[in-house]
């Protein structure tokens, strides 16, 4: 397995969260779809790739 690069990624939170801070964050390098907790961003990432992630948002 391959390490995810992440240093460069643009985290996001969903508009929704009004700026608290226990939310998940989002970010995409157009392969994967990375989520993290908002409260640890030096945490444990989960990656999943695009194709999941889409069929997971659109449900």
């Amino acid at each position: 397995m391959n390490a995810l690069d992440l240093s460069r990624a643009e985290w996001r939170k969903s508009s929704r969260s009004t700026g608290a801070p226990n939310c998940v964050e989002v970010a995409t390098n157009g392969q994967v779809t990375a989520v993290r907790d908002s409260k640890q961003p030096s945490g444990p990432v989960l990656a999943f790739p695009m194709a999941s992630w889409v069929d997971f948002v659109s449900r």
